[in-house]
């Protein structure tokens, strides 16, 4: 049913699939199965695109209504057993000391909460909740907001990252415009493409494919590549950052599925919010 709403709120098998985390081919099987198991077409497919049934649109109702609900049930048995869990998607620095106090308040408050982090590279700035992974992000913006609800929690300035020994490392200010002759990383394909447009400054990249933060520093020291990063992180001696003074801040957020009301994930943002203040 995740599936089936994905596609028909994007109204495009790919756009869904990058939605979803998942490749095109699998979501496409799902879809066909589940039209198999209705007994009627729930997407008109033609060149021009693809548009919901008369029987899709029942569907998408009942299917909006049925997961709201199972979102429900899951927390209250979930309460009801004494085991109620909330898995936190987080991306990028888990040693960032707001991280670190919004731990320690969530378990105060929470003391009876079983709580699983799932660690996410850097292919999908989501975290997993489109895909019914996680329940609530610990991420960067910008991305892909679609059924989303998103609130900042602070803003980082952003650097490009270099080798030391790079001439560019010797200035103290530098502009997208003094890197545009170099070597950017990129994401693998079918990354999120305002995301991928942010970390390469809004050009098209043109160096190595990364996945994941250590991926995108060793592109640096073996590659001569540069990448970008928020600034006041630990990098190596090897390496070195210049802050860029026309680059957007980078977002913290926190995100979740819009309309979920697990009451776990609304404390979360509370705390998370009054955490990141500091």
């Amino acid at each position: 049913m995740r599936y089936f709403v994905a596609v028909a709120e994007e109204l495009h098998f790919g756009r869904a699939a990058t939605r979803l985390h998942i490749s095109q081919p699998p979501l496409s099987r799902a879809i066909k199965q589940l039209e198999n198991e209705v007994g009627a077409l729930l997407f008109a497919r033609s060149p021009a695109g693809v548009t919901l049934t008369a029987v899709g649109s029942v569907l998408l109702e009942e299917a909006r209504a049925l997961l709201e609900h199972a979102d429900r049930v899951r927390v209250r048995v979930s309460a009801a057993a004494g085991v109620a869990t909330l898995t936190v998607g987080i991306l990028g620095d888990g040693t960032d000391p707001g991280v670190a106090r919004l731990a320690a308040a969530y378990r105060r408050r929470h003391p009876g909460i079983d709580i699983h982090i799932r660690d996410t590279d850097l292919t999908d700035p989501t975290c997993g909740l489109r895909a019914g992974l996680v329940d609530v992000a610990l991420t960067r913006a910008p991305f892909d907001e679609t059924a989303l609800t998103v609130r900042g929690l602070r803003s980082d300035p952003v650097g490009v990252v270099l080798r030391a020994d790079d001439p560019l490392a010797r200035h103290d200010r530098l502009l997208l415009t003094d890197l545009s002759e170099r070597r950017w990383f990129q994401f693998p394909e079918g990354t999120d493409p305002l995301w991928q447009a942010y970390w390469n400054g809004g050009r098209p990249p043109q160096g190595p494919v990364v996945r994941a933060v250590q991926e995108c520093l060793q592109a640096v020291l073996w590659n001569g590549t540069i990448g970008l990063a928020p600034l006041g992180h630990d990098l190596p001696a090897e390496l070195a950052v210049v802050p860029l003074t026309d680059m957007a801040p980078s977002r913290v957020v926190v995100a979740w599925n819009e309309g979920d009301r697990n009451p776990l994930i609304r404390s979360f943002i509370e705390i998370a919010t009054a955490a990141y203040r500091h």
